[in-house]
């Protein structure tokens, strides 16, 4: 039977699992990374999320993960060359054999503390086999 997706109704194990595999990475926007608006490209803003995503889902599970989808991904503010972005993914649903992770990207100016939400997406990942076949995401140890 599938966990639920609401935080507070995971076990207290699963829920420590969770706060520890937490992923953030910090990133440069350089101007070789933009588009002709000076803004970050959405491709680029969507692997950094996709990579991140991977990260935090396999620091859960510890298994083999392929993307199999990536939710609505909405794009709230441009981010800007010369800007600091901190992507952060955390799980938010375990079921069978996959998983949810939600992915914030957060813009921060490199010069003066002002940080802003820019981006936020959901990415979802299959555990597989060695077989490729789809297999169990989360038992107990």
């Amino acid at each position: 039977m599938p966990l639920t997706n609401t935080p507070t109704q995971f076990s207290e194990t699963m829920s420590l699992r969770i706060e520890q595999s937490e992923a953030r990475v910090i990133k440069a926007v350089f101007p070789s990374i933009t588009n002709h608006h000076n803004t970050l490209f959405g491709g680029e803003a969507l692997a950094w999320m996709d990579e991140t995503a991977f990260i935090a889902a396999t620091r859960f599970c510890r298994k083999t993960l392929v993307t199999v989808s990536s939710d609505r991904i909405d794009f709230n503010k441009a981010i800007p060359a010369g800007s600091l972005a901190e992507i952060i993914a955390r799980v938010i649903h375990v079921g069978n054999t996959s998983i949810k992770v939600e992915v914030n990207i957060f813009v921060e100016d490199m010069y003066r503390d002002h940080r802003e939400h820019a981006i936020r997406g959901v990415f979802t990942f299959v555990a597989v086999d060695d077989d490729r076949k789809p297999t169990a995401v989360w038992t107990l140890e």
